[in-house]
Order: structure tokens, then sequence, then C-alpha cells
């Protein structure tokens, strides 16, 4: 039994900072109090630094199991406690086999046995052969699909067609759970664009038109959903492409229950700024211009864009060519679990934005999104004691050394950010301090009907 409270001059509680002291029994918070009130249990006091809810994040890869050498459970879940993670989501593919049918689904929560340092849900996947399986998927506890309309770059979670997802939509609407898209759609006539170590002929090779087309596609089978009595949640992952947001603002004009999310490497790097032959750089949809760049800022300041998450998708460095500088061979994926908040409090803190904002685009809304609103993405009683405690004046340069998922590999070796994590509390768990991991893994996983 755990008994005892943490307090700061600067909490975020109920969309404000203010000075408060939180009482922790047992890994839920049981009161909220005034900062400085005598209580009988011990009080952990953090000063000025900042208590926020601990980050949720919706969209990592871990890869486990069958492609262990690439990232597991042990690693990214320390990442993810490093940088003032408590709970994220799992995707569905890289991992071997893909997590499409309840018994591949059983295979990966056998595998996370011991290895979690932060409270993990999971994705299922939508592929054109499954279909038939998704009611018992959605019954073992995902907290949602994914689907891809464009090659996935693995073999075994090929991209859907408008008459799969005719079929799928409304078995999730029915289970009330978001269908994650990767809106691209190869629409031709870039075969010819020679992809060169030129990081501006990959940026080619994907125009924003795919994106832009596939979200387009999106909104209508939405509406679709909607007119047949379903209104099935849809997701767009990882929005780059700035032409688009027209499109989603018009879909959530509409009433329709249609959603995107952005990530660091599109609210912090410019395709201006990648060197050439530097394919740690290369993801998909790609980083695009700086004006683009701009203009997800906007969106997500609106609401256009609704949360940001990391999409961290790792491989190993020989995937990446890094000593080749092969773009078009590399693997394409960011890795950067661990330093999300830093990067775009970075960024964030000179366009207006505080960290009442970021706590809400990187824990509330994300928590509301994967379901787990009734216990993770806010500091208010009955929801479990999950902390991150973030000083935002340290500013440090990033460094491979500092790297806690597998492997040490980052396209923002040697940015400077300003903002450090100090301390993770999952479920009133210290798991993290100051670049050291404490105890044992304390997570768990986090399953639908079982919330």
């Amino acid at each position: 039994m755990t008994h005892f409270a943490l307090q700061s001059t600067q909490v975020v509680i109920a969309g404000k900072m203010q000075a408060a002291c939180i009482e922790v029994k047992d890994e839920v918070i049981i009161a909220i109090h005034s900062h400085g009130e005598a209580l009988s249990c011990e009080v952990k006091d953090f000063g000025e630094q900042v208590i926020m809810p601990g980050l949720v994040d919706s969209h990592v890869h871990i890869n486990e199991p069958g492609r262990t050498e690439w990232e597991g459970f042990n690693t990214a879940t320390q990442a993810a406690a490093a940088g003032g993670i408590t709970a994220l989501v799992d995707m569905p593919l890289n991992c071997i086999p893909v997590t499409t049918t309840k018994a591949a689904f059983q295979e990966k929560l056998d595998s996370v046995h011991d290895k979690l340092w932060v409270d993990c849900g999971f994705w299922g996947g939508v592929v054109p052969h499954n279909i038939d399986d998704l009611d018992d998927l959605l019954d073992a506890g995902v907290l949602g699909v994914k689907s891809f309309l464009i090659d996935s770059g693995i073999e075994e979670f090929p991209p859907v067609t408008a008459k799969d997802m005719r079929a799928a939509m409304p078995i999730l609407a029915k289970h009330d759970v978001p269908y994650l898209i990767h809106a691209e759609l190869d629409c031709g006539h870039f075969d010819d664009v020679e992809i060169t170590k030129e990081y501006n002929s990959f940026l080619a090779s994907r125009p924003k038109s795919w994106e832009n087309d596939a979200i387009s596609l999106m909104v209508d089978m939405a509406r679709e959903s909607k007119a047949a009595g379903d209104n099935c949640k849809v997701h767009i992952v990882h929005l780059s492409s700035d032409e688009a947001l027209s499109t989603i603002a018009q879909a959530k004009a509409e009433g329709l229950r249609f959603t995107a999310e952005t990530c660091p490497h599109y609210l912090t790097i410019a395709s201006e700024n990648i060197p050439d032959g530097k394919t740690l750089f290369k993801c998909c949809p790609p980083i695009r211009e700086n004006k683009n760049r701009e203009h997800l800022w906007q969106a997500v300041k609106d609401g256009r864009l609704d949360f940001i998450v990391s999409d961290h998708s790792p491989c190993t460095p020989e995937l990446k060519h890094i000593d080749t500088g092969d773009i078009e061979k590399a693997w394409g994926g960011i890795s950067a679990l661990q330093f999300g908040l830093s990067l775009i409090w970075t960024e964030a803190k000179d366009r207006g934005f505080t960290l009442v904002d970021l706590a809400r685009l990187m824990s509330t809304e994300t928590a509301k999104f994967a379901g787990l609103d009734g216990i993770k993405g806010a500091i208010k009683i009955g929801n479990h004691a999950d902390f991150c405690v973030f000083d935002p004046t340290v500013e440090y340069t990033i460094t491979t050394e500092m790297i806690k998922h597998k492997h040490n590999i980052t396209p923002y070796a040697g940015r400077k950010v300003q903002g450090q994590v100090n301390h993770t509390f999952v479920r009133g768990h210290h798991v993290y301090q100051q670049d050291e991991f404490i105890n044992t893994p304390v997570g768990r996983p986090l399953l639908k009907g079982q919330l």
C-alpha cells in the first residue's frame, strides 16, 4: 500500500496551472489539497517544477513479438518513462504476427510480461482478409483498429480498399472504437521520380496529393457511415499535408466523428533543413517544407488537429542504410519516443502555447481518443496517479548517449531543446528519476472492457 502526496507551486489541474498538493493512495489520486496543507502522509515537494498528468502516447510501434531486434517492450517503455509518458498504445504492425486476430493479440499479450515500465494499450489491425475476425479481436480488448490505404512496407499487413472499409466500419461503430487510417493513396504518376540521396527527391515521390486524396476518401467513408446510422469514428494518423486541413475542418463542421493527429517531426523539422543522404529523417508521409510546418502549428492551435503523438517507428541501424545514405532503400520511421515533450515545448512556447495546452494535446485528448480518459490523462480524484514532473527552464542538447530506446539513433542528435522530464510516476510508483530507472517494471496492459 502506498500513501503519499506530491506538491508544487505549478500543477496542471482542470485546465489551469495552480499551486496544489495531490494525495495518492493505492495507485490512485484520492484528494487534491491546497499547497502547503499539513497531511499525515509523506509529502514530496517539487518546488516550482511543473507537475503534469503523465503523457499518453497513442501512436507507438514496439515491434514485439517477432522483430525485437528493432525494438521491444522493455526498451520502448523505458524510453516512454524517460519522456514523461505513463501510458502508450502499441501499433498492430511491424511485430510478427501482426495484430489482426485474437490469437495474434494473445501472442503479443504473452510477450509483455515483466517488460512494461508504463501502462500499455494496443491497437488491432484491419486488412482485407480479417473482417470476419474483427468482433473477436475487439472483444479481446484492443482499443481500436488501424488500416493502411497504401503499401505498409509489411507484407502481412496489406492495404484496404473502400469495399473492405465498408465491411469493417459497422463493426467498429458497434464496438464504439476509433478507426485509425494511414492516409496516403498512391495516385500514380510518380513512378518516374528517381529517389537519389537528395531529400527533396524523396519528398517529390510522396506528394501532398496522396494525403489529400486519401483524406477526402475517408471523409466520404465517414459520411456514408453516418448516413447508414453508424457514424463510425475515423481518425487520420500522422498528418503532414497542410492542404488536407480544410477537408478535416469540413468533416468536423458536418458533425462527423473525424479526428486527426500530427507528430513532433512534422512540427519541429522542415525539409529545407534536412541534409542530403541523412536517412534518419525518412518517414511516411514525409517531412515537408517550413511553410507547411507553420500551417500545421496553426491547425494545432485552432483545433483542426486534435493532438500530438510520437509515431515512434524504430528499426535497426542497418535498415536505415545510414552509411550509404540510400534514402530509397532506408526503412521509413522516426525514433524519438522520449524527447517529444522537450521538442514540442521548445517550439510551442514561442508560439503562445502553455504547458496547460501541452497537457491537453499530449495527455488529455490522447487519453480520450484511446478510451482511457476514465483513468488517464488528467490530474483528478479517482484517476490513476500518473505524473510527469517537468522543469520547463532547463536547456540541454540531445545526444545519442542519453537515448533509452533500443538503438541509439535519432534525427534529433545535436539538437538543443528546452524543458526536461525529471521524474515519472506510473499509478503512484516512482519509475524514473533524473536519468535513472527505479525498481522494476510496474506497467500493466490496458484492455478495453477491463479499464
